[in-house]
């Protein structure tokens, strides 16, 4: 980092300060990482419905509202795709450290004699 920083001072103040988070998906397991760089999944997931909902607003109630989210909901699942390492999301739950991707055991520590 000290190389860029006489050039370059705030964007090497703004990588320092926020490492931690711009490595966080390093915390996970290997297999998720594709999905937690690449996808916003709030945000597909409710594009379609804000995009039609934001052209019929003020034409409709608010039941009909709800049933085109409802079925656009729907509609949209059909392209979603199953998470790579899927199996991993109970160790995730669970609190597993993972280091550079991979799960760490937790070591008996040994006793001084």
């Amino acid at each position: 980092m000290s190389k860029y920083e006489a050039k370059y001072p705030k964007a090497v103040k703004c990588l320092e300060e926020d490492r931690k988070e711009l490595l966080a998906f390093y915390d996970f397991p290997a297999e998720h990482w594709h999905h937690i760089r690449t996808t916003n999944p709030i945000e597909s997931t409710f594009a379609t419905v804000r995009l039609r909902t934001a052209k019929t607003r003020g034409c409709v109630s608010r039941a009909t509202i709800l049933a085109m989210v409802y079925k656009l909901g729907q509609s949209a699942q059909k392209r979603w795709h199953r998470i790579r390492g899927y199996s991993r999301l109970p160790e995730v739950v669970r609190g597993v450290k993972f280091v550079d991707g991979i799960a760490q055991k937790e070591r008996p520590q040994q006793e001084a004699a």
